[in-house]
């Protein structure tokens, strides 16, 4: 068994990452800081069930924190990366601080691997990072990334510290270019639990632009078993790599698919085309299913479906 070290681990995705790497027997320490970008208590949930497993730990820290070598005095076999200053609009209203998390945050803890020799890197990048890109479904050989808000270039520039960190510290390095994700436990100021609770409050739901913007949603568990693989990859030391569902849903079937599922109407609000949107994600997951041997299993209505449930309790 082995003892990985999460940051981010009390977030939507770490919870999940968390919940399957302690059912597998690893020892788990999470670092959080609890970011009022949401409610602290949905956090404190997420991770609720693990407070009296012993191969479970929360250090209540920040990522910048210059004294967060001394706070994780174990023994490492690999971290994974995902807290971040999170959100594509809200970085345009703070700029300096998404690049002081995210940036300055991950070149603290790749100094933390550089001093352990830690000699795995799990990094959470996002399917931001190419931004306004037409060539899709988008590739990680494309290198013309045409990232629009502070928040992707963060990651585009945490993906480029990563290749330094690898090239001159022989770091295993891989950033997994995350797209839109869903299930339960989602962040809610993501669309679809956004929209899930205006509908089942009756309130109308703000869409921008015209409804025909896409996404390519992929639920957590698939990926989930992306990070799990990318923990396990051993044949390369830097790698780039989407991790989606290599499928596009605009956002107006996402919103009649929820009426269906929630049995509610919605009562729909146009508003202008907002800065740092883009119009379309969409993965190419040729890579990922020939390195990691991903292949996503949950389909965005069975996803959806489950998100439901979920939301309903």
């Amino acid at each position: 068994m082995k003892h990985y070290l999460v940051t981010g681990g009390a977030g939507f995705i770490g919870s999940h990452l968390v919940d399957a790497l302690t059912q597998d027997g690893h020892q788990v320490t999470v670092v959080d800081n609890f970011d009022p970008f949401y409610d602290r208590s949905i956090k404190e949930r997420n991770i609720q069930i693990h407070e009296s497993n012993h191969k479970f730990r929360l250090v209540e820290a920040d990522i910048r924190d210059s004294n967060l070598d001394t706070l994780l005095t174990e023994p490492f076999d690999a971290i994974v990366h995902l807290a971040a200053k999170a959100g594509v609009r809200p970085s345009l209203l703070n700029p300096k601080e998404y690049q002081s998390v995210n940036v300055g945050g991950t070149q603290n803890l790749l100094e933390l691997a550089k001093e352990r020799g830690i000699q795995q890197f799990v990094f959470a990048s996002s399917s931001s990072v190419y931004g306004v890109n037409p060539r899709v479904p988008w590739r990680e050989e494309d290198c013309v990334l045409q990232p629009i808000s502070p928040y992707a270039a963060t990651k585009v520039a945490c993906e480029l510290m990563g290749h330094v960190y690898s090239h001159l510290y022989g770091i295993r390095f891989l950033a997994l270019r995350i797209f839109t994700v869903y299930g339960p436990r989602q962040r809610p100021d993501l669309a679809i639990h956004k929209f899930a609770k205006l509908l089942l409050e009756r309130k109308p739901i703000p869409i921008y632009g015209d409804g025909s913007s896409c996404r390519d949603y992929t639920y957590v568990s698939d990926i989930v078993q992306g990070l799990l693989a990318a923990l396990a990859y051993d044949q390369s030391t830097f790698e780039v790599i989407n991790v989606g569902n290599n499928q596009t849903i605009s956002v107006l079937e996402m919103v009649h698919d929820l009426e269906e599922m929630l049995g509610q109407p919605a009562e729909i609000e146009y508003q202008p085309w907002e800065k740092g949107d883009v119009r379309q994600t969409w993965a190419n997951i040729g890579k990922a299913q020939q390195l990691l041997h991903y292949h996503p299993a949950v389909s965005f209505r069975r996803g959806l479906e489950e998100f439901s449930r979920w939301m309903t309790k």
